[in-house]
């Protein structure tokens, strides 16, 4: 990587966090360190909610979304309006109104403590996952280009938001947004800028968009009852409304978020910001990971999208083939069982036959991928008929052989994860895109890591020390707990992060964990303000059955999709608790 990429990508990292230090290495109160100081404008609520949201895995995951899958994956955000209308006028109200520092507080004052106490946990494994993925997605990126081991890159990332964010709290969290979503809005738009100035050369934009509608990229609307589709209207609307019900509502790392408004006014307007924002920032990364799928078409793409893959394959290859010829030199005929040896090497030797094979066969293949594109837009140029079945017919070839090159890389190399797909934007810029602009869109990818797992971070740390660790402390000795309760989060999502490995899909995986966790807390939330007669225990009990029915159809196989866990969770706890509110004992209903 060139100079002038590491000065722009270490000077914007080195800005943002001295700066969210230096602004906020005053705060001692809880007011300002667990509430964010509650001065904030509607606009900087905005900022920090979308921030929050936008991981990095936003800017590598959904890109390479959008290039396999095209725009579909948008349906899944089609609910988060009318979930901003709910939480605007039910939720935001009651939590200024009894002043809370947590949203499980509110539980508690509802419900009872051991209520509060279940809520709080369930945040606590949900967003400690999460926490631990939003650090380790980043961390894939500067691996890959440092060449570093991985575990030292999350730890790198890890000690940066930890720094800042153990110094202010949820007072640097909101400042040092405002910084991290400019970087992040002008990294999208040099991205897609680029890519359609690249473009030029073969295809104009609209003649892009229609070229990947033939190939069925652009298609946004689902109308299938499929439940085994995780993306369609009906997911996105009814599934996603809860899912993003539950995300806003009752997780505190947005909920925390807004509570640092000036009022309730404020941070109504600045969630209805998000609202007005959020769907079309992700179609148009959608769109992004679109327009790279298009000029891919007209340029080779690797065989694998996952660089130290391939080169680790060739150290292979070439440490196979110099213990061959040591082997037909008798080099090891004196060591007693130099048969096996033998049979073991020659499978590997053809394995990295076969892997040279499948490159040559895939750079011819991108060539036919090459021709039969620009036969397609000759053709609509002219007025024509286009083939689509022979463009379509290549890529399908091309699928077949990224396949057949991921099993051999899963043969060759048992401890390597052979899934690349959350590896093609990043492939993208470091192999295209222009000195500069590279550190940029690295500071982009690394100030959404950094700005989501931040706000994780002061959630998880606010929520131990007011919901599960409570005791009695002093102003100053609360922010002291909530400073010691941020390193130690910290520290754990590290060690979740050195667990990950690739999913088939990170956004996917970030959505699956939280869609196993926040139907149940929102079921509770759901009773706590609608279900007036209902008290703790039967909440308490319905939430435990309704938390074990979701694990079970997850690790059952069911072909569920996982947005629809967060309508069937929350249904479950708002039925069993009526139900059991009608049929328990009266002792049992006043220990509610």
């Amino acid at each position: 990587m060139h100079w002038l990429d590491w000065t722009i990508l270490l000077g914007t990292l080195g800005f943002i966090v001295g700066y969210g230090v230096w602004r906020t290495r005053r705060e001692n109160s809880s007011e300002s360190f667990l509430r964010g100081g509650g001065d904030e404008r509607w606009w900087a609520v905005g900022l920090s909610v979308m921030a929050t949201q936008a991981s990095a895995i936003t800017f590598l995951s959904t890109p390479g979304q959008g290039y396999l899958d095209g725009l579909g994956f948008v349906q899944f955000y089609f609910g988060l309006p009318l979930a901003m209308l709910v939480i605007n006028r039910v939720f935001i109200p009651l939590y200024y109104k009894w002043k809370v520092y947590t949203a499980y507080e509110f539980i508690g004052r509802r419900f009872d403590a051991r209520t509060r106490l279940l809520t709080a946990g369930l945040f606590l494994i949900q967003r400690g996952l999460a926490a631990g993925i939003t650090i380790y997605a980043p961390s894939i990126i500067l691996s890959k280009v440092l060449h570093w081991p991985l575990s030292w890159t999350c730890a790198f990332i890890g000690a940066l938001v930890i720094l800042y964010t153990t110094t202010g709290g949820a007072r640097a969290v909101g400042v040092t947004h405002k910084q991290q979503m400019a970087v992040m809005f002008g990294g999208l738009f040099a991205a897609f800028g680029l890519v359609v100035w690249y473009l030029r050369e073969h295809i104009g934009f609209v003649e892009s968009l229609q070229l990947a509608s033939a190939l069925g990229k652009t298609q946004v609307i689902d109308t299938s009852f499929d439940p085994g589709n995780k993306y369609t209207l009906w997911s996105g609307l009814i599934g996603g409304f809860f899912l993003q019900l539950a995300y806003f509502g009752t997780d505190q790392s947005q909920v925390q978020r807004y509570l640092s408004g000036k009022n309730v006014q404020q941070a109504q307007q600045g969630l209805w910001m998000n609202a007005l924002l959020k769907v079309p920032m992700q179609f148009f990364i959608l769109l992004t990971g679109v327009l790279v799928f298009v000029f891919y078409l007209f340029n080779q793409a690797p065989v694998h999208w996952n660089e130290a893959n391939v080169e680790e394959m060739q150290r292979a290859s070439t440490a196979t083939m110099q213990h061959a010829q040591r082997e037909h030199n008798g080099t090891d005929d004196a060591v007693f069982g130099a048969g096996p040896k033998l049979h073991a090497s020659t499978a590997t030797t053809q394995r990295e036959r076969n892997t040279s094979e499948l490159g040559r066969e895939h750079a011819a293949n991108s060539d036919s991928i090459t021709a039969a594109a620009d036969a397609w837009v000759a053709a609509h140029r002219a007025g024509l008929p286009t083939d689509n079945d022979r463009l379509t017919a290549a890529l399908a070839e091309d699928t077949k052989l990224r396949e057949a090159y991921r099993a051999e890389v899963k043969a060759t190399l048992p401890h390597a994860e052979p899934n690349d797909k959350d590896y093609i934007f990043i492939t993208f810029i470091m192999d295209h895109m222009p000195i500069g602009i590279i550190g940029l869109l690295l500071a982009m990818i690394f100030s959404a890591g950094m700005s989501s797992t931040s706000a994780e971070l002061s959630a998880l740390a606010t929520t131990s020390v007011v919901d599960v660790v409570r005791k009695e402390r002093t102003d100053g000795g609360q922010v002291r707990a909530t400073r010691r309760a941020t390193v130690l989060f910290g520290l754990l999502a590290l060690a979740f992060a050195a667990l990950f490995s690739l999913f088939e899909n990170l956004i996917q995986a970030v959505n699956i964990i939280g869609s196993l966790f926040y139907g149940t807390i929102l079921g509770i939330f759901l009773a706590a303000f609608f279900l007036k007669r209902v008290q703790g225990t039967a909440v308490f009990i319905a939430a435990l059955v309704a938390q074990a029915a979701i694990l079970a159809i997850h690790f059952s196989g069911l072909q569920i999709a996982f947005l629809w866990y967060n309508l069937i969770a929350p249904a479950i706890v708002v039925v069993l608790a009526l139900v059991l509110q009608a049929t328990l004992p009266d002792a049992a209903r006043a220990a509610g």
